[in-house]
């Protein structure tokens, strides 16, 4: 039976807040857990869709909001911790799966859709990759107890307030002539967040899906140093991208991760020795069609307001804003 309820941990951030819009539109009731839903009063206008301050770490909260649900989606994910000896990266992705998965067997939730990581494995060279091959661990062992779960994986995520593409367009603006790269050949396939939120969509709709694992990828791939000369040149900063060497990437590493917001640390460096290229074709295999990296111009949707915001997930909604 198709879910008609369900639960979104960490549905207020990137991709859980294009992805609310989209189950929304097909008119699933969702439940989004935030420790501030005052910051995100735009999502709770969605048709369906409502907030609910709660510590996701908490199992009784856990318990409270999955109670009457039909399917839980994982989505939380860290790309820093505030220390630098993983703990912070397995409390996110090793610790919170596997509540999770004890709750959803306490209230009785059989169906669960966790977002890992392409490249995640135990072992891996980066706290990152491994701590989200540990909670696919998790996952795998909840399938195999009846649990009925589906994995994805994509590789890096573009879009509208995306924290890759838009971060960079950030720190270029700061940069008022030369950008050091590290790390700069190394390769990704960055896939669309509206691709990656219709692979949800049909994992829900589709019970062939339980027990598989998607990894999802764009049509193309490009280095580091080219994807950063496409976002200056979306922004329409001209900036001269220098790819530093080995040794000196590990030395801007040790640098930045000191600095606040950690713009670059270490662990990152260690996840960027993998090239994030998908070895299947996860899109596919769900029928979503790819979308080009070239049809999204980064430098357009950087700062925008929180009423634009809003109208954006209106629209994705299938409703008009209120200014149409």
């Amino acid at each position: 039976m198709k879910p008609s309820t369900i639960c979104i941990v960490g549905g207020t951030g990137f991709v859980g807040s294009h992805l609310a819009a989209r189950l929304a539109a097909s008119g699933y009731q969702l439940r989004l857990l935030t420790r501030h839903p005052q910051r995100h009063r735009d999502l709770s206008l969605l048709p369906g869709v409502s907030l609910h301050q709660a510590d996701v770490f908490d199992d009784a909260a856990l318990a409270e909001h999955f109670e009457g649900c039909d399917a839980v989606i994982s989505l939380v994910g860290i790309l820093n911790e505030k220390g630098r000896d993983g703990s912070g990266f397995r409390r996110a992705h090793v610790e919170l799966p596997r509540k999770i998965v004890e709750v959803c067997r306490k209230v009785g939730i059989k169906r669960l859709i966790h977002m890992s990581a392409l490249n995640a494995a135990t072992i891996s060279p980066s706290f990152y990759l491994r701590t989200k091959g540990e909670g696919e661990k998790v996952i795998i062992a909840a399938g195999r107890n009846g649990m009925a779960v589906t994995r994805i994986c994509p590789s890096v995520i573009f879009g509208p307030d995306d924290s890759f593409l838009n971060r960079f367009t950030a720190l270029l603006r700061l940069s008022p002539i030369a950008f050091p790269l590290a790390c700069a050949e190394a390769r990704f396939a960055p896939v669309y967040v509206g691709d990656v939120v219709e692979a949800f969509a049909v994992c829900l709709d589709d019970p062939t899906t339980i027990g598989e694992r998607y990894e999802l990828c764009g049509p193309e791939s490009y280095t580091l140093k080219e994807l950063v000369e496409y976002a200056a040149e979306s922004a329409g900063l001209k900036r001269l991208i220098i790819g530093l060497p080995d040794a000196l990437s590990k030395l801007q590493a040790s640098i930045l991760e000191w600095l606040p917001g950690k713009p670059f640390s270490r662990d990152n460096y260690n996840s960027l020795q993998i090239d994030s290229i998908c070895k299947q074709d996860g899109l596919a295999a769900l029928g979503v069609s790819p979308t080009r990296l070239k049809s999204f111009r980064p430098g357009a949707n950087y700062q925008k307001s929180d009423r634009a915001r809003y109208d954006d997930h209106r629209r994705r909604a299938g409703r008009h804003t209120l200014s149409e």
